[in-house]
């Protein structure tokens, strides 16, 4: 099945990676974005999704059948996460409401369903591991809760299927994206190789020792054309993870493997990334200088704050998929191969020499 498909967010990590994936199977494709970029083929909206306005003249003869909701935008408090992120979702769909085409929307969220928001993050009373979908909402405001409400107001008044997709951390490929733990641990093992430095993991030890597990960015496309297009997982919620678990234990060597340096042993302190590349902005642009590369501020690749989030929870996290198992969804994703797959890219992007 092919359609007509809106991706907003498209310049992100989640929704470049739609973009290749609804391409490639053929769908007609518009990506919306404040800079829209993507693959040849894809029409580009350039619309700001806090500004209904921009969004009516933006999206005037657009008809998606299917629109894919991979944004978002942090802000200082959760209170305006809240208000500005449930504001996209609600512009967006009101925009799109005068055209009467949309038949499924299909939003990305995250594991913060389960965890909480940034404010608590990783703390209190959380629900065991491997997170399933069954499991309620935290007694706490979440941008993520008010997203979804959003959606199924919206499919409630409009008559849209709708599918919710929460993926753990996402790697794949985008320039200046808030999250981006790939990129951001692709920089700081060349700036260890380059100067020396350890390569230190800068997590707890529970992450160093836990299992986890991680999503890849078209294994989590692949899932939403799947939920979008699969009439059994319509007015669903679910987990999507790449299928196996690790420990950051190995994990760590296998990243320092591949770029030809060795692993700091890990003692249990944790050592963020923030403050271990708080410097490392200068050392970045002689680096980029002498390799030619295509980004010399590294403030448009590394986000170490958010890697930190990750990487520093005291706890373990694990997430189930069999709710998408049984409904007919198997695709599977080597984690590794996903990191290097993605190193590979940005070398031949110049992005890393």
């Amino acid at each position: 099945m092919t359609g007509q498909a809106l991706i907003a967010g498209v310049s992100g990590i989640i929704g470049a990676a739609t973009a290749e994936v609804l391409t490639d199977g053929g769908w007609q494709v518009a990506g919306l974005a404040r800079r829209p970029e993507g693959p040849a083929g894809m029409a580009k909206v350039a619309a700001d999704l806090l500004d209904p306005a921009s969004l009516k003249t933006a999206l005037a003869g657009q008809t998606p059948s299917h629109v894919f909701i991979t944004s978002w935008l942090r802000q200082p408090t959760e209170a305006e996460n809240i208000r500005v992120n449930s504001a996209m979702v609600r512009n967006l769909l009101d925009a799109l409401r005068p055209a009467g085409s949309v038949r499924h929307v299909a939003l990305v969220t995250g594991l913060k369903h389960y965890l909480g928001p940034f404010e608590a993050y990783g703390k209190g009373t959380l629900p065991a591991t491997p997170f399933r979908e069954e499991q309620s909402r935290l007694d706490i405001e979440n941008f993520y809760y008010a997203q979804e409400d959003e959606v199924y107001a919206a499919a409630a008044r409009d008559g849209f299927t709708w599918s919710i997709h929460r993926p753990h951390t996402v790697i794949g490929k985008a320039v200046g994206n808030a999250m981006n733990m790939g990129t951001t641990l692709a920089v700081d093992a060349t700036i260890c190789r380059v100067t020396g430095r350890p390569f230190q993991f800068p997590g707890s030890p529970a992450q160093w020792t836990s299992l986890t597990d991680m999503t890849e960015a078209h294994q989590l496309a692949r899932h939403m054309l799947w939920a979008s297009t699969t009439p059994a997982a319509f007015n669903e919620a679910f987990n999507v993870v790449d299928g196996d678990v690790f420990r950051w234990s190995w994990m760590w060597q296998r990243i320092a493997g591949w770029f030809g340096i060795e692993a700091q042993p890990f003692d249990g302190t944790i050592r963020p990334l923030e403050s271990q590349m708080a410097g490392d902005a200068p050392i970045w642009a002689d680096i980029a200088a002498k390799h030619d590369l295509a980004e010399a501020d590294i403030n448009r690749l590394v986000s170490p704050w958010h890697t930190d989030a990750d990487l520093g929870r005291p706890i373990e996290v694990v997430t189930d998929m069999s709710k998408s198992r049984r409904l007919g969804f198997l695709d599977y994703q080597p984690t590794d191969d996903a990191f290097f797959t993605l190193f590979e890219r940005l070398r031949a992007d110049r992005l890393i020499p």
